[in-house]
């Protein structure tokens, strides 16, 4: 089943690792408008991990074993490592703070992100914190997308979300553009970015991934309407992560027009 689910994405998998975004990530300007767009895919990654979590263990008191020990173990793991990492200075931090932490270093700007989060924390809807904000369309496509799939509540749906929206090839694509940059740029400090990439290719490729599609094995089984449901969802996951790019992409070539002119 997963292999049928895989040739059924191929496309688009395809589609977002030959993007002409790559390609023009060349400045280090360049570079902090990607990281200012792809920060809140980063940090809603995280809302579907917990969104599992919440599905597939018991996150309140009293506590009662749910579901299937195999798939909680699975999921516990992720959020393990996704939540209280190792970073570059061996202190334990979110992937998200990780990235945050190369944005600064970066120069990019984070105060919209942290503007973002902080209408949450003070109470407002997710929905409304995505309508009422001045985010790119394509910054907001992808998170009503992800969100919408985290609000039907379907364990298969919001895994599959999870582990094929989530292009696994992308971090190592970036890690040799970074290491690039480095050498063009020594001068720019992309040093906790590019353990940031790094990280995430190490656990995606040994441990992240084959979890991610065994517990999609498991909440699928041998339900094809979930299996159809969990291909969908995939599909669609992966055409909100083109617009995003496409949105990067033409952020970037507008800014380089404007430059070019004056």
């Amino acid at each position: 089943m997963i292999s049928s689910l895989n040739n059924s994405i191929a496309v688009y998998r395809q589609e977002l690792l030959k993007h002409k975004l790559y390609k023009n990530i060349l400045q280090p300007e360049d570079l902090k408008i990607f990281l200012e767009h792809h920060v809140y895919a980063v940090w809603d990654f995280m809302s579907l991990l917990k969104a599992l979590q919440q599905q597939l263990t018991c996150t309140t008191s009293p506590w009662l074993p749910v579901g299937n020990p195999e798939t909680r173990y699975l999921i516990n793991e992720i959020v393990l490592a996704e939540e209280t990492d190792i970073n570059k200075e061996g202190k334990r931090q979110s992937h998200y703070e990780m990235y945050l932490d190369a944005m600064i270093a970066c120069g990019a700007n984070t105060e919209n992100i942290a503007g973002f989060l902080q209408n949450l924390a003070n109470g407002t809807t997710i929905n409304n914190a995505i309508a009422n904000s001045q985010l790119p369309a394509s910054i907001k496509q992808f998170l009503e997308f992800t969100f919408s799939v985290i609000a039907e509540g379907h364990p298969h749906k919001i895994a599959a979300a999870f582990t094929f929206g989530r292009e696994d090839l992308i971090p190592d694509m970036f890690s040799a553009i970074l290491k690039e940059m480095q050498q063009h740029f020594p001068e720019f400090n992309i040093e906790k970015l590019v353990y940031y990439f790094d990280r995430h290719i190490e656990l995606d490729e040994d441990e992240h991934g084959p979890m991610a599609l065994q517990m999609v094995s498991e909440l699928c089984g041998t339900n094809e309407q979930k299996w159809a449901e969990a291909t969908e969802v995939s599909i669609e996951a992966l055409k909100v992560r083109i617009e995003l790019w496409n949105g990067i992409y033409e952020e970037i070539i507008a800014k380089n027009k404007a430059k070019a002119s004056v």
